[in-house]
């Protein structure tokens, strides 16, 4: 585990300088890999190839280093991340005659492409991104994993093709900063993310996670290539038991291959259906007593740290938790933020930091529980795109839109109390007659209407989910199916795992998701998806395969998520930046916003007339980028 940096120039540059630009995009990942560096640098007339690294030692921390090289010093490789089944690879390679050097996976990747060339991407299990020089294709191979777990930026510049794992490295080597990209300040205002290709910054882009660059260093030029093309799906013809034991057996094979290290390891612990399971399984497989960490919250809504105490004790782990209060932000909350490196408003990236810092001090790996919502059919959201379905079939779009009227009046709430008025106001305003409810599901922030009031019309996208449609072929997503395909490619490598990757690695904490498993993905795509969802039970047969694991009903209990009250404290600690991120000067310089329109939308939330916290955090955050971040030269 580590992060990666690298460039590759149109013309000859000197050794020196190009380690000098690498230590210094190096440093500023340093949270990434703190253990140790390593550069690779090939210059000839015509073109230059620089690649650096820095590591975090988890797997054969003696021999491990990097860069590594093929035999003949042809191929040279940096690797952040972890491949999971390289010991079952290892001894196929083994099986053909190759031999190793070192018990790594980075040689493992090395020595497989050499034997099969990019074919070798598909075959592997885990989390990665890393880059390949091989001097006999006179190419650059960049490579991102199937579910995007881990990040790779890249821009091109005249000169030079510039990558890295965090933006910040990519944008402080470049003589001047990018504009802001319309396409990435749109799609953030809808999501509270930007998913990939699109950053905030205009021709600076995130590779799409299942592809890889090839670059071509006698054109200087590249293409980008899917590793895996999608398959069609068939749903196999297997009874609901042999499915669970199907699931059993996969998901406790999967926390397995990821407890594989060098190091100590504990697990996420919220209390929910995925951390509860990979807990126990990773009790089961473990010959001593676990650690296992939680967060709980003061407001008590939010708090549900009784359920994780209960897994706690069911398993017999060093349990630790941490109950969070408003104070505990205020010496971090810019450090959490701003390391992001562009606008990011999920508001769970806060107690996911704090998780990790209190796990970092026990352990260097911790499992988690994600991935399992979008694998098993777990979202409420995925209730609310079958509801569509019937409802507009029953309602006429007239009549919809009267009910609007006064649902908004009568369901408005004052205070950031996400429960029941709140989520049906967001179901009716999710509903649509065009097919793009689900897009309105996922869109946490504003409808494509509440962002045209919000931004400047030479800054807006009408449809904003244009291309991302288009790209995904889901248009008009129906079933359950295309619900979680488009989580897949857009909620998950946009949002769940982007939080998880920049929170945990500031605390130099490595962060595995067992249920992130192409295995499992596969598996459960190929079911009849009334096994993943029964009727209104979500994630029905990852229960049903672990029910005997618990406490009868314990798995089907209701579950918050890991949402935090920014809302409150917008209107307390906050406050005073929030009022200062709408002074008229400020918006007027930025020539984003509509002065009026933000600023009723954040006085309204401040007085307490509508609760617009959602709104408002995002507003906030892309304030508090913009001005630490953005405006700084």
């Amino acid at each position: 585990m580590c992060g990666i940096n690298g460039i590759i120039s149109n013309t000859y540059k000197d050794h020196g300088l190009l380690k000098s630009e690498l230590s210094k995009m190096n440093q500023l990942i340093f949270h990434r890999g703190p253990d140790e560096d390593g550069f690779y640098i090939d210059a000839s007339e015509s073109s230059s190839v620089a690649m650096a690294m820095r590591r975090l030692s988890i797997i054969d921390l003696s021999t491990g280093k990097q860069p590594m090289y093929t035999d003949n010093n042809q191929i040279g490789i940096v690797f952040n991340g972890e491949i999971y089944n390289y010991r079952i690879l290892k001894k196929q390679l083994e099986n053909s005659g190759v031999t190793f050097k070192t018990t790594s996976d980075t040689e493992v990747i090395l020595k497989l492409y050499e034997q099969k060339g990019v074919a070798a991407f598909k075959e592997l299990d885990g989390m990665f991104a890393f880059s390949i020089h091989d001097k006999t294709e006179n190419k650059v191979f960049i490579t991102r994993d199937f579910f995007g777990e881990k990040p790779l930026y890249y821009t091109k510049t005249k000169t030079d093709f510039v990558y890295g794992s965090e933006l910040k490295s990519i944008i402080n080597y470049l003589s001047h900063k990018p504009q802001i990209c319309k396409k990435g300040l749109n799609l953030y205002f809808r999501l509270t993310y930007i998913p990939a290709p699109y950053s905030i910054y205009e021709d600076v882009f995130k590779l799409e996670s299942n592809h890889y660059i090839e670059f071509d260093l006698s054109q200087d030029s590249f293409s980008i290539q899917e590793i895996e093309k999608q398959k069609s799906i068939e749903k196999l013809n297997i009874s609901f038991e042999d499915a669970k034991k199907k699931v059993r057996e996969e998901v406790m094979k999967s926390v397995e291959t990821r407890s594989i290290a060098d190091v100590s390891l504990g697990t996420f612990l919220s209390g929910g259906v995925d951390s509860s399971v990979v807990t126990h399984c990773l009790a089961e497989i473990s010959n001593e007593k676990i650690e296992t960490f939680s967060i709980g919250f003061e407001k008590q809504v939010y708090d549900e740290t009784d359920k994780s105490q209960v897994v706690a004790k069911l398993v017999n782990s060093n349990h630790h938790e941490f109950i969070v209060k408003e104070s505990d932000f205020k010496n971090n909350i810019d450090d959490i933020l701003l390391n992001f490196d562009e606008p990011f408003a999920d508001s769970s990236a806060l107690p996911t930091y704090l998780v990790s810092k209190l796990a970092s001090d026990y352990v260097k790996v911790a499992l988690t529980g994600d991935g399992g919502d979008e694998v098993f059919g777990g979202y409420n959201k995925y209730y609310m795109g079958k509801l569509n379905n019937r409802y507009t079939s029953l309602v006429p779009r007239n009549a919809h839109k009267h009910i609007l009227k006064y649902s908004s009046k009568l369901l408005k709430t004052k205070d950031d109390n996400r429960g029941k008025r709140f989520s049906l106001n967001r179901l009716l305003n999710a509903f649509n007659y065009d097919g793009n409810q689900y897009w309105n599901i996922i869109s946490l922030a504003f409808t494509d209407n509440e962002k045209s009031q919000l931004i400047k019309s030479d800054c807006l996208i009408e449809d904003t989910f244009f291309e991302l449609k288009s790209k995904y072929n889901q248009q008009n997503p129906k079933s359950l199916t295309d619900f979680r395909m488009v989580d897949k490619n857009v909620s998950l490598e946009g949002d769940m795992l982007v939080k998880v990757d920049r929170t945990s690695m500031l605390c130099s904490l490595e962060c595995r998701a067992p249920f992130l498993n192409k295995a499992i993905w596969d598996l459960t795509n190929s079911l009849p998806e009334n096994y993943l969802m029964k009727g209104w039970n979500k994630k029905y047969i990852l229960k049903e395969a672990f029910a005997d694991k618990f406490e009868p009903g314990f798995l089907d209990k209701s579950k918050q998520g890991f949402g935090v009250p920014v809302g409150d404290w917008l209107k307390s600690s906050l406050k005073s930046e929030l009022l200062s991120y709408i002074e008229p000067k400020l918006i007027e310089s930025q020539n984003l916003f509509n002065i009026d329109d933000i600023s009723t939308l954040v006085n309204n939330h401040l007085s307490s007339k509508e609760d617009n916290s959602m709104r408002v955090w995002c507003f906030y955050t892309f304030q508090k980028w913009y001005l630490n971040t953005y405006s700084i030269i």
